[in-house]
């Protein structure tokens, strides 16, 4: 299959190969991630895409719950691209489906965390997974499916916020107190997880014991350095990798419910997710990526190439 090709090729995701480039028109055909197979059956798959649609949890502005489809949309543009800069082609090397959105009950909230818990463990019971948020929410329920499979992990958070706020109230369902959350339930070990791309001082927030590079670590040291010393951090072991889309400035990323100014650049990320490049993976996702406050896509589309880059990562130990 080559680009000429396209006038050939049309929904690709209803029973297509879990394996190649796709070259349908990005504009038409059913959406799924990257032109992924949509199944449930991961059977034979090596990775699968999962779109968590909840933002419940959120401070400020909602609509993550749109995010996994706006994703999906903006990633058709990329589904014949080859991630640049990481020299092999992840689709071509992996079987990799997309196996939908969670079902859930919007109305009973308290229920969503061991709903998102029992579902990626049913993911990765036999394949890795890459969710798509939905607010940030939706990653402690997956840390705490991952540690389940694996131990404690070590954490790769790129953040505008650090999400360390004190909370101790089981029920409580807040994208603002996962990260303390999982330190206090051992999910994660501290002194293997890195923060990059923090910008904002809260008053109450608890000081857990992670390496952190914040914004301005980014820009002065620049995303090479920043890139080695977290690899440096994260070690052999496995790691798991959440991506918030609020960590790029909002000049790069207009549509998400907290945004913060002085964050990191579309070229600074790429250059450090690259820089990453040999640490075990075994999951990891992209959040708040929430459509109603994005324009011409810039939001979705830096989703897009984020989450195609985790799969390149993922991928990166793993080539055959």
């Amino acid at each position: 299959m080559a680009l000429e090709d396209a006038g050939d090729e049309v929904d690709r995701a209803m029973g297509g190969a879990a394996k190649g480039l796709a070259y349908e028109n990005p504009f038409a055909g059913v959406t799924s991630f990257l032109r992924r197979p949509l199944s449930k059956d991961l059977a034979g798959v090596d990775l699968a895409v999962s779109g968590i649609p909840f933002d419940q949890a959120v401070t400020h502005r909602p609509g993550a719950r749109f995010g996994p489809r706006a994703v999906r949309a903006a990633s058709a543009a990329m589904a014949g691209d080859v991630p640049y800069g990481w020299g092999y082609s992840p689709l071509d090397a992996f079987a990799v489906a997309d196996a939908g959105d969670m079902a859930f009950d919007y109305a009973s909230v308290a229920e969503v965390p061991g709903r998102i818990e029992a579902h990626v463990a049913g993911l990765i019971k036999t394949s890795s997974a890459i969710l798509l948020g939905g607010d940030h929410s939706v990653t402690l329920p997956s840390l705490r499916a991952h540690a389940a499979k694996h131990g404690p992990l070590a954490l790769c958070q790129f953040d505008a916020h650090p999400d360390t706020w004190s909370d101790d109230h089981a029920a409580r369902v807040d994208h603002g107190t996962i990260i303390y959350k999982a330190v206090k339930e051992g999910l994660i070990d501290p002194k293997r997880s890195v923060q990059i791309g923090t910008r904002v001082e809260v008053e109450d927030e608890v000081d857990v014991g992670i390496n952190r590079w914040d914004a301005r670590a980014v820009h002065g040291r620049g995303p090479e350095a920043v890139a080695e010393a977290a690899r440096a951090a994260l070690g052999d072991g496995p790691v798991y990798v959440t991506f918030d889309i609020d960590g790029l400035d909002p000049a790069y990323a207009p549509g998400t419910g907290t945004p913060v100014w002085g964050g990191m650049t579309t070229a600074q990320t790429a250059v450090m997710l690259r820089g990453l490049a040999g640490i075990d993976m075994i999951g990891g996702d992209v959040v708040e990526v929430s459509p109603p406050f994005d324009h011409a896509e810039i939001t979705a589309l830096a989703g897009a190439h984020i989450a195609y880059d985790l799969i390149a990562l993922w991928g990166w130990t793993r080539r055959r």
